[in-house]
């Protein structure tokens, strides 16, 4: 209510200032100017008071609300600007607070806590001599301050290991240089150059993750820092993960749209970064062709990244491997391979090897995934699966009998069932006796493979490569056949084809 009377009382006086004598005037803008200076620092003492509670709860973002109004009410407060640059520390926003600060200290010079508080920001952004500055100036008024004795004794060390690690950068000892900026950030944590400078140095090392990292906290420690932004997706770009890299790009781009050089990079890793994602997808999705189609644009939009080339191989292997292309399969692991050695790659092509009943190259494969990774499930069940699978391609193959992928379902395996059994039912060779000897032995063998393999636990059981049917392995036998004499034959199978 008191706004809306001080808001329509200043429309009033200035729709009739032009109206009345200059006494007149006069008089009516002490009055408003007095009432309008009495609800505003009603206003700020209640804004005050509730930033003060949301400070208590932790709750900053609210508390620097109320902040921003106090200091709008009032803003020639030191002690208010000095509250709302305690809040912006509170939030990591060293930049807004070291404003505040900077302020506080036109208003009111001898304010020491302020002093502190800008002197403690400048040495955490290895301001040193800035730092050095605030501290004296401390001591001056205050020669006995603790805090500021102790910050004043770690800045020289700091200035050292800087100078120190730069020295031994340029004499690409990068081992002792990044030891001693890693030392120089304890006292300064949030120097964003400092990270800058060990970027620098894992990069001349070829630890690009961990310059990725340092990256990565210089555009956290400066928002506007288009050309980390830039730098940042590069980096991820070249070691592979554009999704990532786009991420990143799009930062820059929010900060500058028309950047000369975030731009044309954006629509590189946009349009990299969309085949990745339908390649992947359709994988999930088991659209192989679809997978295949993505991943192969991959390969043909980037000719000079190897990560990024090395990405596509093995998305290409897994489609490849998972739709039982066993030779492009086999083919394109085997080229991402050359690039990087990757368990996940190793387990594709050992699947497609078993595939094709490659089993040696199979188990070689599992074997060089556990020489890697010894606890890897996978490489483990990988190999026993091949190693059972080998010894069983010596014996009777239910999959070869009936002429089916493993792979295949319980209807196509009845489907494969019914038309093997009808080609070789034992009447169909009733004028040859050589022939229906065999079409007997191959019948047999037909009603066992469907025996075993539309049976959930002991098509379960062979795959693992033990027969359930074999007597030798004790969990069974062969299947029972009743044989009657009829129309002159020594006997009559009797089969249901079901």
């Amino acid at each position: 209510m008191l706004d809306f009377v001080n808001n329509k009382g200043m429309e009033v006086y200035t729709s009739l200032w032009f109206k009345l004598s200059p006494c007149v005037a006069l008089i009516l803008l002490k009055f408003f100017v007095n009432v309008s200076e009495g609800v505003s620092q009603s206003e700020i003492n209640r804004h005050l008071e509730l930033g003060k509670e949301y400070l208590a709860r932790g709750q900053l973002s609210d508390a620097l609300i109320h902040y921003h109004s106090a200091v709008d009410g009032d803003p020639k407060n030191y002690l208010t600007y000095f509250k709302r640059g305690t809040v912006y520390l509170a939030l990591g926003k060293a930049k807004n607070a070291l404003n505040d600060l900077d302020r506080v200290l036109d208003l009111n010079p001898d304010f020491t806590p302020a002093k502190m508080n800008r002197g403690l920001i400048h040495l955490k952004q290895a301001n040193y001599d800035m730092a050095q500055l605030d501290f004296y100036n401390v001591l001056r008024t205050d020669p006995y301050n603790a805090e500021a004795n102790e910050y004043l004794q770690r800045i020289e060390p700091a200035k050292e290991r800087k100078k120190a690690a730069e020295y031994y950068y340029g004499h690409d000892d990068y081992a002792n240089a990044i030891q001693l900026i890693t030392e120089a950030l304890e006292t300064s944590p949030w120097a964003s150059s400092l990270y800058e400078l060990r970027a620098e140095m894992h990069l001349a090392n070829n630890d690009y993750m961990a310059a990725i990292s340092d990256i990565k906290t210089t555009t956290k420690l400066q928002s506007d820092n288009t050309e980390g932004f830039l730098s940042l997706s590069k980096l991820l770009y070249k070691v592979g993960q554009a999704t990532e890299s786009l991420k990143s790009i799009r930062e820059c781009l929010k900060l500058d749209p028309d950047h000369k050089e975030c731009f044309p990079f954006y629509k590189k890793v946009k349009k990299i970064e969309k085949f990745f994602t339908e390649a992947q997808t359709s994988l999930e999705n088991k659209d192989y062709t679809d997978c295949i189609s993505n991943a192969e644009k991959i390969l043909k939009n980037e000719k000079e990244v190897p990560n990024i080339i090395f990405e596509g191989k093995k998305l290409l292997c897994s489609c490849y491997t998972e739709s039982e292309q066993s030779d492009d399969a086999i083919k394109l692991c085997s080229d991402a391979l050359e690039l990087v050695e990757d368990t996940d790659i190793y387990l594709n092509r050992a699947e497609a090897y078993l595939q094709t009943e490659m089993y040696d190259d199979a188990i070689r494969d599992y074997r060089r995934v556990l020489e890697i990774d010894q606890h890897n499930e996978k490489g483990k069940e990988g190999l026993r699966k091949a190693e059972q699978r080998q010894k069983q391609s010596e014996k009777r193959d239910y999959y070869k009998i009936l002429g089916v992928k493993r792979s295949a379902t319980k209807k196509e395996i009845v489907k494969a069932y019914r038309k093997m059994a009808q080609k070789w039912h034992p009447d169909n060779y009733t004028n040859d006796e050589k022939m229906k000897k065999i079409a007997e032995k191959k019948f047999v063998d037909i009603a066992a493979a469907k025996e075993v393999l539309t049976d959930e636990e002991k098509r379960k059981q062979f795959d693992m490569g033990e027969d359930p049917l074999d007597p030798e392995s004790g969990k069974g036998g062969m299947p029972n056949f009743h044989f009657q004499h009829f129309h002159g034959s020594p006997f009559q199978f009797k089969f249901h084809f079901d």
